[in-house]
């Protein structure tokens, strides 16, 4: 899906979403999605602040796990059709103290699913319910259940968060609510075609808040591990494998 958004700044980008879909006949389905495109600035670094930085958990880890999660699909098809979206200019908003801290703010985030709110590749399209994944791949991630998602999929986060306590994550999927996100693009979904939908977004101590090298030149492949990405990928895979 192609098309063209207003940035922050007046710039008009290319906004490119990608869409793949399984069993585009079925009535019943699921939405799953990440944002693969990357901060072009590192506004929240010391140096090179005007650079963009390689993104590997902060845009790389969602569309990575997600990657391999339609692999197993294509192996064994879920009972559901399944929409699998990523999408593109999420992460260009207005620089700030953190992202989202009001809705003029918010609504320079999250490009490409604004965009494909308005322009649904399906006409009337709906699903069960969705879920993000974002910053889904650092070193001892710990997930906790974002404030949003519990203001409208309350009942999709309880499953998620189940299913990976009997799969043996639940040192990894903590069972209370954290308010540290301003938007992201579960929001949009949430608010724009009342699809519940949840955030699967690390929460990190130290900060209060995001990764330490979020929207930094410290995201990259050295604080990505792989026994989180299996975590979540695990997890994700039974909610969707159990859905009839």
């Amino acid at each position: 899906q192609q098309g063209t958004v207003k940035a922050f700044n007046g710039q008009q980008l290319p906004v490119r979403n990608i869409i793949a879909s399984w069993k585009p006949e079925a009535e019943d389905r699921l939405l799953l999605f990440a944002h693969w495109d990357t901060r072009p600035f590192a506004d929240k670094d010391m140096d090179r602040k005007n650079e963009p930085i390689d993104g590997a958990n902060d845009g790389g880890s969602g569309v990575g796990v997600w990657l391999e999660v339609a692999r197993h699909l294509a192996e064994a098809p879920p009972a559901l059709g399944i929409d699998l979206i990523f999408f593109d200019v999420e992460d260009y908003g207005q620089p700030s103290g953190a992202m989202g801290v009001d809705q003029a703010s918010s609504d320079t985030w999250c490009l490409g699913s604004q965009y494909w709110t308005r322009n649904l590749h399906v006409p009337g399209y709906t699903a069960r319910y969705g879920i993000l994944l974002d910053m889904v791949g650092a070193r001892d991630a710990r997930f906790y259940q974002e404030a949003i998602s519990m203001r409208y999929a309350p009942h999709v986060v309880r499953k998620v968060w189940r299913t990976a306590e009997t799969l043996g994550h639940g040192d990894r999927f903590i069972p209370e609510v954290k308010l540290f996100v301003g938007t992201d693009d579960h929001d949009v979904v949430n608010r724009r075609l009342r699809i519940p939908s949840i955030d699967i977004i690390e929460y990190h101590e130290g900060t209060n808040g995001f990764h330490p090298s979020w929207h930094t030149h410290d995201d990259s492949m050295d604080v990505i591990d792989r026994t989180t990405l299996q975590a979540v990928g695990r997890t994700v895979m039974e909610v969707i494998w159990k859905e009839r």
